[in-house]
């Protein structure tokens, strides 16, 4: 496995999408690649079937390490050290701490689901019966 960073967000998500564009542009991690999951639906069910579930929060792989959801979030939030975006140092302050992060996690997976219905898309491209959607 190489060093650099995989972050496995959900591209149907406005939120998701939208960090995850933060990221990419504005976040100084060296080695960071950034993926819509549910444009690669064969890592997404490979990671499923390891029980990383994309509609629990978004995945991220470092140095061999799997972290999901408010783990992966913070552990990101706590690896930007000078953002170039306001926005994105309002999040790497409220999320880079690991108490915060685990209680605001649930109202962010309530907002990914929330907008998801609302655009008509289903909040869980990969599950048990249905490998693809």
């Amino acid at each position: 496995m190489s060093d650099k960073s995989l972050f496995i967000y959900d591209g149907e998500c406005p939120f998701c999408n939208h960090f995850a564009q933060l990221l990419e542009l504005r976040s100084s991690l060296p080695d960071f690649q950034v993926i819509d999951g549910r444009k690669d639906l064969p890592l997404l069910s490979q990671l499923y079937k390891k029980g990383y579930d994309l509609n629990n929060g978004a995945i991220l792989i470092s140095n061999g390490d799997i972290m999901h959801g408010a783990n992966a979030i913070n552990w990101i939030c706590s690896e930007i050290n000078e953002p170039s975006d306001s926005l994105l140092e309002v999040l790497r302050i409220i999320f880079s701490s690991n108490k915060r992060t685990r209680f605001l996690f649930p109202l962010l997976l309530f907002g990914r689901r929330l907008s998801l219905t609302l655009k008509g898309k289903v909040w869980q491209p990969v599950n048990e019966t249905r490998q693809f959607y």
